[in-house]
């Protein structure tokens, strides 16, 4: 069991806030043995529109989507029997392609790097609130369906520009043929920078990417620049843990962030 601040109702709390209610056919298959945890969040989630399936275990889970199927697995880390690494190694193993987000206390990037390579969509924290693991679970539904705004840019499932190989359709991301452990979020970010090569894209538009059109944040009208920025120096320092001289992405001060790569996406 993982550690955990109490109370997770209370970090949970915000689904009320939520403006829009999911599509109830939408099937979250949540994993966790902590008794609470899972059943506030299941209470959350449910409220918000999704039909969620709780599971104590990983065995259980898996059964479950090995018959019934699924849309979104959110994963617990650290659990008894099978831990959540192994629960995704068994879901791959089983061809199963459903998206899975782990949902962890654990924060070092070593952890977040194994889930990914191993073929998790997403990475977030137990601490964030409930309206942030919401975004993220829309943002990873828009893309299955293929509705999100990287499709929209282009025709093709795998964009290539140079080093750089871009696979929608699992949200993977590959430098000279090597996998970079991108959330789903950063790779939206490298996928409109990508598609839009040689043109300067503005902060809002990458910020939009993350909250949706309008959010506000941050210190004045403008706040939201300084979290685009966060989000552009975690993904340089994931590209040059690969090539430690990678410098695709530029950054032009006041306005936003250019890709320099001219060629055209195959």
């Amino acid at each position: 069991m993982e550690p955990w601040a109490f109370s997770p109702v209370l970090r949970f709390s915000s689904v009320r806030q939520e403006a829009t209610i999911s599509d109830p056919s939408t099937r979250i298959v949540l994993v966790d043995d902590e008794d609470l945890f899972r059943e506030s969040l299941s209470l959350n989630l449910a409220e918000a529109g999704f039909a969620v399936h709780p599971f104590a275990s990983g065995e259980a889970a898996i059964a479950h989507l090995s018959t019934d199927g699924g849309d979104v697995v959110l994963l617990d880390w650290m659990m008894p029997g099978l831990n959540g690494l192994e629960v995704l190694r068994r879901i791959r193993g089983a061809s199963l392609s459903v998206p899975v987000i782990f949902l962890t206390v654990l924060t070092d990037q070593i952890y977040e790097e194994a889930a990914l390579q191993l073929g998790a969509v997403d990475f977030v924290e137990k601490s964030r609130s409930f309206s942030i693991l919401r975004r993220r679970i829309d943002l990873i539904l828009q893309g299955s369906k293929g509705n999100d705004a990287a499709s929209s840019r282009g025709n093709g499932t795998v964009l290539r520009r140079g080093e750089l190989e871009l696979r929608r359709e699992t949200a993977r991301a590959f430098w000279s043929g090597r996998a970079i452990p991108l959330t789903v979020t950063e790779f939206k970010m490298i996928d409109l920078l990508a598609s839009r090569a040689g043109t300067d894209v503005r902060y809002r538009d990458l910020y939009d990417l993350v909250h949706g059109e309008g959010f506000v944040t941050g210190k004045g009208p403008e706040g939201y620049r300084a979290n685009v920025r966060a989000f552009m120096k975690r993904i340089r320092e994931k590209f040059r843990a690969i090539d430690s001289e990678w410098d695709a992405v530029e950054n032009h001060s006041g306005l936003g962030y250019r890709w320099r790569d001219h060629a055209e996406p195959n």
